[in-house]
């Protein structure tokens, strides 16, 4: 099956390490997948679902109305983008009178939508149609005696019925699967299924809070786990865990934990060198590269 990939906004513009290492995984893995020509934003939560429930619906169904004259479904790895699609979809299909309303609109670029195209989340698709098996008999260098913590995406987990993958959204277990495939022991801890922080605009609108939410959890990771390394599968996620520990450190308390999207540690468990797939980052990574890659 050919999938389409959803980059969103984020990731092309501040982290294209992680966008290359998805691309090169992904090939490797004999995942077959095109680039969505002409994508707009999802749209955020932060952006039109705050104001203008059509302007959301009719940027959803624009995506979904690529997709469709492609004949495939969308795959992305932010998990707002993610939810964003899941969450629109169902409204474009269940809501009396919307869709029809909706392509009105979308005529007037000469789009329509239908109704057929859907959107996966990086995590299910390694983990369903992949499978961590496969992952395991693909990669050359495994992160045997690597100590790691997951972070679930939060967009991904609720409301279940319409964005849930794994078996429960309350305690999921899939990306820790993934990461076990690459030979790292996962640590659980007390707030392992919480937010990171910094989903839905919460550091933006309330920064304060959100470092001392955020700092909380890495206090627990501290004190609770032998913790080497962070490993996400959200753009959000990856790119606020990693630059707020500079925000919440204190001479007294210092945080540095290097933090990874997944597929960034499965090409480099793959051999991608860490210049191609791993190069961006505020916490260095470079200790824990040379620990296990060399």
């Amino acid at each position: 099956m050919q999938y389409g990939l959803f980059l969103g906004c984020n990731m092309p513009a501040h982290r294209p390490d992680i966008e290359r290492s998805i691309r090169a995984t992904l090939t490797d893995l004999h995942v077959d997948f095109v680039d969505v020509d002409g994508y707009v934003c999802c749209p955020g939560f932060g952006t039109f679902p705050a104001v203008d429930q059509d302007a959301q619906l009719v940027t959803n169904a624009w995506n979904y109305a690529i997709a469709e004259e492609k004949g495939i479904d969308l795959i992305t790895q932010c998990g707002s983008c993610y939810s964003s699609m899941k969450l629109g979809r169902a409204t474009l299909l269940e809501k009396e009178g919307t869709k029809d309303r909706i392509n009105k609109l979308l005529a007037v670029g000469d789009k329509k939508y239908e109704g057929r195209a859907n959107m996966r989340h990086m995590i299910d698709l390694l983990y369903s149609e992949v499978g961590p098996e496969r992952i395991r008999e693909a990669i050359k260098t495994p992160l045997t005696g690597a100590r790691i913590v997951v972070q679930y995406p939060c967009h991904t987990r609720f409301p279940s019925e319409l964005v849930g993958f794994d078996e429960s959204s309350g305690r999921p277990d899939r990306l820790r699967k993934l990461v076990e495939a690459l030979g790292a022991t996962v640590e659980t801890y007390s707030l392992e299924y919480g937010c990171c922080g910094g989903s839905g605009g919460f550091h933006k609108t309330s920064a304060a809070e959100a470092e001392s939410f955020t700092k909380r959890k890495y206090e627990a990771i501290r004190d609770e786990t032998e913790c080497e390394a962070i490993v996400g599968s959200c753009i959000t996620c990856v790119m606020y865990m990693d630059r707020v520990q500079k925000l919440i450190s204190t001479e007294e308390e210092k945080f540095s934990y290097p933090v990874f999207d997944y597929n960034q540690l499965l090409a480099l468990c793959m051999g991608y060198p860490p210049s191609q797939v791993a190069r961006i980052s505020v916490e260095p990574r470079e200790a824990f590269i040379q620990k296990y890659f060399g």
